[in-house]
């Protein structure tokens, strides 16, 4: 496959979706490593992910806790008039507080994630997106609570003993976070743009000695700062459809509810939220059939009250990476 002018309706071969599946047990893996584990070698491994990662086709970024990234978290659905959809969906793409764009099917709304103090969400909710004439509507809801995020979601193309093999040892959270110093902060900065840098490139990027920068980064991956998310189209997955679903379920069993959708593999987000729906579910499926069963089977019988299900049309940002868009239809 040609990567840089990928169809979206392709997917990859098999080999690179259980390369990316690997990368998504453990982004700073080394070659070896998968190789030891996918019973290849460490040059085919080497190869393959130089040409998916210069290909723009996957990026592996550090994401922060999923706790820590859920506390004053913002989800934003923006009602925009018709042909302002890409407009409205690149300015909020462009803001570092924004990690994740989508589209959604019907050209009217772009959804958004948002991870700002208040005087930065202020500016935008009661300021910037009001000012601005292509926008109806703004719906906003707070994150009460994450299950589970984009970076626990797993495609589901190795074994589970190829994945216990590539899993790091479970690091517990801390109980306060550590104190981070200058270099700690350069070092999760630049591991925010390219979770797969060496040692010797980080060193070079920050002005410290390798040695020192090895210390620090096994410090920091003790306190659970080294969170990895492996970005790439579902689609070159085989995962077409990328659905929301805006859940209304009784109070008392939000928690249950959203423990069991954590668990479930098609799901690569949960959170409980404010707003007219308590509960947000994403959810990955090969096709509208896929998410139908999904509603009916999974879904069904956890006594949800109403279900919205929106689809997304395009992802245009995830985990603060620009994803390359394919090129139009003529």
């Amino acid at each position: 496959m040609d990567l840089s002018t990928a169809d979206p309706d392709s997917v990859l071969d098999v080999l690179d979706r259980r390369l990316v599946c690997a990368l998504q047990v453990d982004g700073r893996a080394e070659p070896g490593r998968i190789a030891e584990v996918l019973g290849v070698s460490a040059r085919t491994v080497t190869r393959r992910l130089g040409r998916l990662r210069q290909a723009g086709v996957l990026r592996v970024v550090r994401l922060p806790d999923v706790e820590d990234a859920a506390v004053g978290a913002l989800l934003l659905r923006v009602r925009v008039l018709s042909g302002r959809v890409d407009a409205i969906a690149r300015a909020l793409a462009d803001r570092p507080d924004v990690p994740f764009v989508d589209v959604m099917l019907g050209g009217h709304e772009v959804g958004a994630v948002m991870l700002t103090d208040a005087g930065s969400r202020d500016r935008l909710l009661y300021g910037q997106l009001p000012a601005t004439g292509a926008v109806t509507e703004t719906t906003t809801h707070a994150v009460l609570h994450a299950f589970s995020d984009a970076g626990q979601w797993r495609a589901g193309h190795l074994t589970e003993e190829e994945a216990a093999a590539l899993a790091r040892p479970a690091v517990p959270r801390p109980a306060a976070p550590p104190p981070l110093d200058g270099l700690d902060r350069a070092l999760l900065e630049r591991l925010g743009e390219d979770a797969r840098q060496s040692h010797a490139v980080l060193a070079a990027a920050v002005g410290a000695p390798e040695s020192t920068v090895r210390r620090r980064l096994h410090r920091l991956d003790g306190a659970g700062l080294l969170r990895t998310h492996a970005t790439v189209d579902p689609r070159l997955l085989g995962m077409a459809v990328d659905a929301n679903l805006w859940l209304d379920v009784p109070p008392g069993r939000i928690a249950e509810v959203g423990a069991a959708l954590a668990r479930h593999s098609q799901v690569h987000g949960v959170f409980a939220t404010s707003g007219p729906a308590n509960l947000l579910a994403t959810v990955f499926c090969p096709d509208h059939g896929e998410l139908y069963r999904f509603l009916t089977d999974a879904l069904g019988p956890l006594g949800v009250a109403r279900a919205e299900t929106t689809i997304t049309a395009r992802a245009v940002k995830r985990a603060g990476v620009l994803l390359r868009q394919p090129p139009r239809r003529p």
